[in-house]
């Protein structure tokens, strides 16, 4: 971390997570594929389902990155039998928020969707596909929590395998049960919502067993378990700054989906949209695992150059992927939306869709690396501030004023006006930080 030259370090730190992350993206892709093939419909509701989806990731994931902090810091300072604690009290809360998504799914399903379709096709397929995935969804907490105490014992590899084999389970359960193939009964939408948890259920399980067989560090048991509220604070001090982080993301998609309402198929777009979209994202967070480590090691051992360097090969990488990504979608966005088993309508409105929003993407890997840096640094708070302002400050008020219009292609450039945006007050705090924290590392070793 310390010694090893930074792009070669990078990639060695990043290019596992972008595969890991590249085959989520992938059955998210193929997911959506498969459902298509029921009809418009369908595709739409599974579309409208993400803000739910991405708040139990948000939870799980924010809950985890918590617990891992903690207990990185608490194995660091060799007190086992506290890890312990703070591994099972984790566990508990994961099990907690479960429960709670369980009943949203139970009890909200269909109100959620009818606040955002009056078509009842939709409504029926949204309300099947999410209460399969919030009531059998305990697979992604317990994979979530199980991965992460992998990783804070430094076993990434393991998680690696985990999150990859939960990807393809999915992938070849989807058209079994969506379509009724080798005999198993043609389930529609609730058989794509199976083979998602299913795929969780059995990433969860290889989880435990990764613990149980080769985490030493750590012996999980809930013999004599009583909640430790001081423990769970602690959790939740690291943990809600990243729930909220990303659970802005789910506040934002169901607040473009109410504004697309009266624009037919283009809550189908934006679902499409976010689905490909995914595919260029993902390897750029993959970098962003990659470049946190790097950076946060060389603040800590006063190495300023390093720290810089490895900021400024991030950005250059995550922009060469961005820009990748713009020239597919600017040149082939009617093969990509043609994936979805697209109809006329949902071409005439998605070839501009893709076009315009994917303008972004100029900015976007800047804008990801920047966050992470202030992250890394210990500035949390300003990659929360750019967030907030970029999605629900700029880009959802802008969106709406231009719906005004009646022109469903003017929204679409609510997503570029946000990111330039964010580029300016990512450019302001890293200015700042750059003046405030990184010009002075290294000066307490003069």
């Amino acid at each position: 971390m310390g010694v090893m030259p930074i792009d070669k370090l990078l990639i060695t730190m990043s290019l596992p997570m972008m595969i890991s992350m590249l085959v989520q993206a992938l059955y998210n892709i193929v997911d959506s594929i498969f459902v298509s093939h029921i009809n418009e419909y369908a595709l739409r509701a599974v579309s409208l389902a993400f803000p739910i989806q991405s708040l139990m990731i948000a939870v799980a994931v924010g809950t985890a990155v918590g617990i891992n902090a903690f207990l990185s810091r608490t194995l660091g300072e060799k007190e086992f039998e506290k890890a312990n604690a703070i591994a099972v009290n984790g566990i508990f809360i994961e099990l907690i928020s479960y429960i709670v998504f369980a009943l949203i799914g139970i009890f909200a399903s269909r109100p959620f969707f009818s606040s955002q379709t009056a078509i009842p096709e939709v409504r029926d397929y949204g309300t099947t596909y999410l209460t399969v995935c919030c009531v059998a969804g305990i697979g992604i907490f317990m994979q979530t929590v199980f991965e992460r105490l992998l990783q804070s014992t430094g076993k990434t590899f393991y998680a690696m395998i985990t999150q990859g084999a939960g990807a393809i389970i999915n992938l070849i359960l989807d058209p079994i049960l969506i379509f009724g193939l080798f005999g198993f009964p043609k389930m529609g939408v609730a058989g794509a919502a199976g083979a998602t948890v299913i795929g969780q259920i059995v990433a969860a399980c290889m989880a435990v067993f990764f613990n149980l067989k080769v985490n030493k560090e750590l012996h999980v048991s809930f013999i004599g378990f009583r909640p430790d509220g001081k423990l769970i604070g602690q959790i939740y001090k690291v943990g809600i700054p990243s729930i909220v982080m990303q659970a802005i993301g789910s506040v934002m998609t169901y607040g473009m989906n109410l504004i697309l309402e009266a624009f037919g198929a283009a809550q189908t777009v934006f679902g499409v949209y976010f689905k490909l979209q995914s595919f260029i994202f993902m390897p750029v967070f993959g970098l962003n695992n990659g470049m946190v480590p790097i950076i946060a090691y060389n603040y800590g051992a006063d190495k300023r150059e390093r720290v810089v360097k490895t900021m400024k090969s991030s950005i250059r990488y995550a922009v060469g992927i961005m820009l990748m990504g713009l020239l597919v979608m600017e040149v082939i966005p009617a093969r990509l939306i043609g994936l979805f088993n697209a109809t006329p309508e949902l071409l005439e409105i998605g070839v501009p869709a893709l076009r315009i929003i994917c303008l972004s993407f100029c900015f976007a890997g800047y804008c990801i690396v920047v966050g992470s840096v202030f992250q890394a640094l210990g500035n949390g708070v300003y990659s929360m501030i750019v967030s907030i302002a970029r999605q629900l400050c700029v880009l959802l008020p802008v969106a709406y004023l231009l719906s005004l219009s009646g022109n469903v292609n003017l929204i679409w450039w609510s997503f570029p006006i946000a990111e330039l945006v964010s580029v300016g007050m990512s450019t302001f705090f890293l200015r700042r930080i750059y003046k405030k924290v990184i010009c002075h590392i290294g000066e307490g070793k003069k």
